[in-house]
Parts: structure tokens; C-alpha cells; sequence
């Protein structure tokens, strides 16, 4: 048996263990040299604009170096996947079809209940949605490793912690920018007004 003070040390017999093997799975494969150990923390992050941020890292699209088909992504850490937060009803109304190959055995599954079961996979699906469907695919896979707290068995590694960029100022639509175009109209007007009666009323004192 592996005890939990075990299983939380980055070592290798931990893969033995079972504790992290899911996690420490297919690193051999990566060519780790030159990357950066990236970390996102998805407490309290909305959900599609964190995984547009990590393809962007995946892809290697924040270095002056990429090139759409080398792979120079870095390795990408999401901790707290069990935080993450969604816009709208998207809780009850997204859905998750996936086929079993035989005759009518298409499953669904709402996104409530696949954050009850693996909030991990939530967050990678967005993720693979959002890369492109080429060769390369699998190994950026293989360099996004998500967990649902705040422990993971990469602390010997010289991690760096992402920060997210502060959100843009969302265009209006054209029937709010008239609203408040007329809005400002409407105060320039009544403040000229204001400015025009004061003036009389101070004329009419001096007279």
C-alpha cells in the first residue's frame, strides 16, 4: 500500500504506486529540452477563455520562434480543474455526445455531471477542440497534464506561473452605441442649457 505522504513526493516510485501514473504517463515520449513548465491555476477562470490561453502556450504561439507545423509548445500544468467556472446555463444545458460504435448506443452526458466525474476531462476537451487536427496534436496532448486540486508531482520541476491577460473591452452592438450616443447628446444639451440660464441669471443681477 502507498501512503498519501508517498504519493505526494515527485518520484519515480510513485508511478509504481498508481498515485500519479496518469499524470507522469507518456513523458518520455516528450523532448523536454528548452521548455517551460508553465502552471495554470483554473480557480474561479472561465472556462473557454482558460483553454484558449493554454492552445495558445501548446502551440508555442507566445514564442517569436513558431512556425504552424514544429512543435515548440511548452508543458502546460492546470491545477484546481474542480474550480473552474462556466458563463450562462452552460452548467445544465452543454452536453457531451460521444458514439459507442454499435447501433444506437449514443451516450450523452451534461457538463454537471462530467464535473462530478472527472472535471479534468472538461477542461481537456476544451482544450483539443481548440487545436488544430493535425500530426502534431498528440504531442501537445501529451504536454497539457491537468489536475482537479492543488497537488501534483511536478514540484522538481522549475515551474512558472502563467498569468492571464486582462480582458478587452467588448465592442457594442450598434443599438446600445446609439443609446448612449443620444445619452451624451442629451447631457451636452442639458448642460449648455444650465450654462446659458446661469449667464442670463447672472446678467439680470449685474442689470
Amino acid at each position: 500500500m502507498c501512503s498519501f505522504e508517498a504519493a505526494r513526493q515527485p518520484h519515480p516510485h510513485a508511478v509504481a504506486c498508481g498515485a500519479w501514473a496518469k499524470a507522469l504517463a507518456g513523458l518520455r515520449r516528450i523532448n523536454l529540452d528548452g521548455l517551460r513548465w508553465r502552471v495554470f491555476d483554473a480557480k474561479g477562470q472561465v472556462l473557454g477563455r482558460l483553454a484558449s490561453q493554454i492552445a495558445v502556450v501548446l502551440q508555442g504561439k507566445d514564442k517569436p520562434t513558431y512556425a504552424p507545423h514544429v512543435e515548440n509548445g511548452d508543458m502546460c500544468i492546470v491545477l484546481n480543474a474542480q474550480d473552474i467556472s462556466v458563463t450562462g446555463r452552460k452548467m445544465t444545458d452543454k452536453i457531451y455526445y460521444w458514439h459507442t460504435g454499435y447501433v444506437g448506443h449514443l451516450k450523452e452526458r451534461r457538463l454537471k455531471d462530467q464535473m462530478e466525474k472527472d472535471p479534468t476531462e472538461v477542461i481537456r476537451k476544451a482544450v483539443l477542440r481548440m487545436l488544430p487536427r493535425n500530426k502534431l496534436r498528440d504531442d501537445r496532448d501529451r504536454k497539457l497534464r491537468i489536475f482537479s486540486g492543488i497537488e501534483h508531482p511536478f514540484h522538481d520541476r522549475p515551474l512558472e506561473a502563467f498569468v492571464m491577460p486582462p480582458r478587452q473591452v467588448r465592442e457594442m452592438r450598434p443599438r446600445a452605441r446609439r443609446a448612449m450616443l443620444r445619452a451624451q447628446k442629451k447631457e451636452h444639451s442639458n448642460r449648455a442649457k444650465e450654462e446659458e440660464d446661469a449667464k442670463n441669471a447672472t446678467a439680470e443681477v449685474t442689470a
